[in-house]
């Protein structure tokens, strides 16, 4: 397993961060007032808060990175398949995770920002616009929680013991979720929305999060690195781990989150 890249220098680490809060402002300036949903082609839902933010975000890191393409949610279909497949690296956005929990006013959403070399995710940040919370790491060099300004360095619960924390998805659980959760035995099961549960897995608060049915590569991507940094993985039901923009579809399969990558995963499947 690839546990290093070329380094994120400080400045590209902290300029990143400071476009997640800029976003999260503009997400919340949204949010405490009135706003229109629209509905994308596929029918997910889409605010002003997501337009906001991906301007923002979008604008950022040109002036950070001017030679790494940025590949958004709310751009995706302006770059064709083959060309965004010929970059080495490139940033994975999702302005706002978690549109549904935005128009449901509960507060579960996130800003998502990774970037990818070679198909790996390398470098990830994850803000929580309502907390004020963010999660950064880089793969090999750590995972940590920012409150205000100061670092806290996360990692997973390992070994981890029954009852299994389980992450169930509010708006995503379906029977096949229910049944891996009936074969591992006891459990408690912990419901949150957005990539907060790859956090939440990477700080040691849940153990396991399934996902059957497709996500896209920038729902998964930042909080990857998160949880990867912390000592867990993120596989797809061969064991494989995630990999992005090796495909024409942005979409993924289904994964298994683990917190401690012991866990019997393959007796569940």
């Amino acid at each position: 397993m690839r546990t290093s890249a070329d380094p994120v220098d400080e400045n590209l680490r902290e300029g990143v961060i400071a476009l997640a809060r800029e976003a999260a402002a503009a997400i919340l300036e949204v949010y405490e007032g009135a706003f229109d949903v629209e509905r994308k082609a596929d029918a997910s839902p889409l605010t002003a808060a997501d337009l906001a933010a991906h301007r923002c975000i979008v604008a950022g890191l040109a002036r950070l990175a001017p030679d790494i393409p940025v590949l958004s949610e709310e751009a995706a279909d302006e770059t064709p398949a083959a060309a965004r497949r010929a970059w080495r690296r490139l940033w994975l956005v999702d302005p706002l995770d978690g549109t549904r929990e935005f128009v449901k006013r509960n507060g579960e959403f996130t800003v998502n920002i990774a970037l990818i070399d070679e198909g790996v995710s390398v470098f990830g940040v994850i803000q929580a616009p309502v907390t004020g919370q963010l999660w950064h790491a880089q793969l090999g060099r750590g995972a940590f929680r920012r409150d205000g300004g100061a670092d806290t360095p996360i990692g997973v619960r390992a070994p981890a013991a029954p009852p299994l924390r389980v992450a169930a998805s509010r708006s995503h659980r379906d029977l096949r979720t229910e049944a891996l959760m009936a074969r591992i035995g006891e459990v408690e099961t912990i419901a949150l929305g957005s990539s907060l549960k790859f956090c939440r897995l990477a700080e040691g608060g849940m153990d396991v999060y399934p996902r059957f049915g497709p996500t896209s590569e920038w729902d998964t991507a930042a909080g990857q690195c998160i949880l990867e940094a912390a000592g867990g993985r993120v596989i797809d039901p061969k064991g494989r781990p995630l990999r992005y923009n090796q495909r024409d579809t942005i979409l993924n399969g289904d994964f298994l989150a683990l917190g401690d990558p012991a866990l019997p995963w393959r007796d569940w499947l």
